[in-house]
């Protein structure tokens, strides 16, 4: 498959970051997207809404409409669902990038907060992928992304936040489950995942401010990869758990300087691997 020229994409937390960028990448061929998020009015310390978002991706050649939509409530995301149906005729492509994170040990996670973990990262994902599943079925070249980390029981990646480690496993046990599950139908069901920190309103917000957003990648590299893994077979490409950097080197991108926010900075890992990224 050479592009996605026509295809439709159901992408959760389309309205900025790393779901935003996959929009945009796939909107060059010319794609369908169904920007799926809560954020309606502007944040005051988040960039980007749903409309917005939708004008960007027009703007460089896709088609999208806005799907308001809390991916914890059923209603809400079957609503999106048929309204995507509708506009477009189907889903091609699903992509479960909403997610909510709280990097916080044990005696310091509010149930609140481990709550909205598992049901944004985990349920929602699980649900998003359910009721995309019967329109994937009638696509040529289905697929299904979540991005998600690679499953690594070592206990450093536990100790310091186990409920979010927890909550982002659960997205890759989808993957690892689903794969299996829907290898008959020809579903591509896989996960990626960044070897470095993004440039994202969460990194600047979690991890250190401005100072680590210049020690990060922009959220194009995840987009880049994610145009690469949706434009293979499906029935060739599904259980795998890709790392974002390692995609574009196996696809012949042999210089990654440019996703770098500072060149020459040194990158910070990212949660989940071991060793830090190339420059």
């Amino acid at each position: 498959m050479n592009n996605l020229k026509g295809k439709t994409a159901f992408i959760t937390g389309a309205s900025r970051g790393i779901g935003k960028a996959i929009a945009m990448r796939l909107a060059e061929d010319g794609a369908n997207i169904a920007v799926v998020a809560k954020t309606k009015d502007p944040h005051p310390k988040l960039p980007g809404t749903v409309y917005s978002a939708v004008e960007d991706i027009e703007s460089v050649g896709g088609k999208a409409i806005p799907c308001i939509a809390d991916i914890r409530f059923e209603d809400q995301v079957q609503a999106a669902v048929e309204a995507t149906v509708e506009e477009f005729g189907g889903i091609d492509i699903l992509i479960n990038d909403a997610s909510a994170i709280s990097l916080t040990p044990t005696l310091e996670t509010s149930m609140k907060r481990f709550d909205l973990m598992f049901s944004v990262n985990v349920r929602g994902t699980f649900m998003c992928s359910k009721l995309s599943v019967p329109h994937l079925k009638r696509s040529e070249n289905p697929h299904i992304l979540n991005l998600s980390p690679p499953l690594n029981l070592d206990s450093k990646w536990f100790a310091h936040h186990v409920a979010y480690t927890m909550s982002k496993y659960g997205m890759s046990m989808c993957v690892l489950g689903m794969a299996e599950e829907f290898k008959k139908d020809g579903i591509a069901i896989n996960a990626l995942w960044p070897r470095t920190a993004i440039a994202t309103a969460a990194v600047e917000n979690l991890l250190g401010g401005k100072s680590a957003i210049k020690h990060s990648r922009k959220p194009e590299i995840v987009a880049d990869a994610a145009y690469i893994i949706l434009t293979k077979p499906s029935k060739e490409t599904t259980g795998n758990f890709f790392i974002d950097d390692e995609v574009l080197i196996e696809h012949g991108v042999t210089d990654l300087s440019k996703y770098s926010v500072e060149p020459n900075a040194r990158l910070i890992p990212d949660f989940f691997l071991y060793g830090g990224g190339q420059t």
